[in-house]
């Protein structure tokens, strides 16, 4: 079902508009009127990452008037691979000044607007309450409650992306939405899932090209709503299986249960990014590098743990660790594999996981156990720089 759209349309293209977008002015559903409510539109993008970037693009190339960008990171190698907004010169950079200096290259007739904030509850309001559209590109259940609960306050609609490996997943939120049709992400998602439970791209990885696929979706689904042709995915999740090829969609309803949101929380606490057992067994039992450097050299008799997985395990390892992934700890498996009559030092790549498995050696006796605190990725930054990170 069509939705009325979403802004007014600007009072003129100009002859070099008229030029650039000419293939949309052919197009009936969209025409003239179509393409000048692109140009009088205001779409903020939350997150310059993977699918931010082909987002961005997009947006810009189809002649969104304004676009507002949300990110505090800098550019990294390891963001090259998907995020495409950003070439190699570009690392150490900020990556919302990176998609800035790109838009302007694809088309210089739109406004770019930076937010180079970290998003919290303090400043979400402020920043959304002048745009039209919200694109929601980010990685983590805590942002993606803060900005659907902001959208919702504001009564702005917002277009949602998720990718992980092969699969990706879109859909559009509106709990304002004309007709009766209103939707918000806690009708799908009520709850974040228990923390750990689903790895992040950064630990599972993503398909480079994912994001192209998933942030196109994304940019014709806005491009629906602000002009009002087609039939957006509001009340549907549509999911995407790159390695079997199909596209499928789920019919999202209203959840009854679904409390009203009155107010911007904790997310991180609502989220927990780190479980309750997690920070209290890291509590005193956490050490650095260094300080695992030291009883190395030291030649003090311990156990050293990596578990993360062994795809993982072969990119990068310290050296004298052995591999048991945090699954067959946390379901108690491989406990018969620890040794009682020594430590054991527990590690991952940034410190999360091994934390939860910290939780559950504490609660299986093992009460001596500690972990390193950021992980392989802290020991290839202060220890030894020559290793590779991922």
């Amino acid at each position: 079902m069509a939705l009325p759209p979403l802004v007014e349309p600007a009072a003129e293209l100009t002859k070099e508009e008229v030029a650039r977008y000419s293939r949309h002015l052919i197009i009936p559903d969209v025409g003239v009127d179509g393409q000048k409510r692109l140009k009088n539109a205001k779409v903020l993008v939350v997150g310059a990452g993977g699918l931010g970037s082909p987002a961005l693009l997009y947006l810009a190339a189809a002649g969104v008037g304004t676009l507002g960008i949300v990110d505090f990171d800098v550019v990294d190698e390891s963001n090259l691979q998907r995020q495409v907004i950003h070439g190699q010169s570009d690392i150490g950079k900020p990556k919302a000044e990176s998609a800035r200096d790109s838009v302007a290259e694809i088309n210089p007739f739109v406004k770019v607007v930076l937010h180079q904030t970290h998003l919290n509850s303090e400043n979400a309001l402020d920043v959304f309450r002048d745009y039209d559209l919200i694109l929601d590109g980010t990685d983590n259940f805590a942002t993606r409650y803060l900005v659907n609960d902001a959208a919702v306050l504001l009564g702005k609609p917002y277009v949602w992306g998720s990718i992980f490996r092969f699969e990706g997943q879109v859909s559009v939120f509106w709990e304002d939405a004309p007709g009766g049709q209103g939707l918000n992400y806690r009708d799908l998602y009520p709850e974040p899932p228990p923390p750990g439970m689903v790895p992040s791209c950064a630990e599972g990885g993503v398909l480079g090209v994912l994001c192209a696929s998933i942030g196109s979706i994304m940019v014709t689904e806005a491009i629906k709503l602000l002009t009002g042709i087609g039939d957006p995915l509001l009340g549907r999740l549509m999911v995407y299986d790159a390695l079997d090829m199909t596209y499928r969609t789920i019919k999202i309803r209203k959840d009854p249960a679904s409390p009203k949101i009155t107010e911007l929380i904790d997310y991180d606490a609502f989220c927990g990014v780190v479980s309750d057992d997690a920070q209290q067994a890291a509590a005193g039992s956490t050490i650095t590098p260094l300080e695992l450097k030291q009883k190395q050299e030291g030649g003090e008799d311990f156990l050293l743990v990596d578990v993360r997985e062994p795809h993982e395990f072969e990119i990068v390892r310290i050296p004298g660790s052995v591999l048991i992934p945090k699954d067959r700890i946390l379901s108690g498996e491989a406990l018969s594999e620890l040794p009682q009559d020594k430590q054991v030092v527990l590690h991952c790549k940034s410190g999360a996981r091994s934390a939860e498995a910290l939780s559950a050696l504490h609660k299986a006796g093992f009460a001596d156990a500690v972990h390193v605190g950021g992980g392989v990725l802290a020991w290839a930054r202060e220890v030894d720089p020559s290793l590779p990170t991922y």
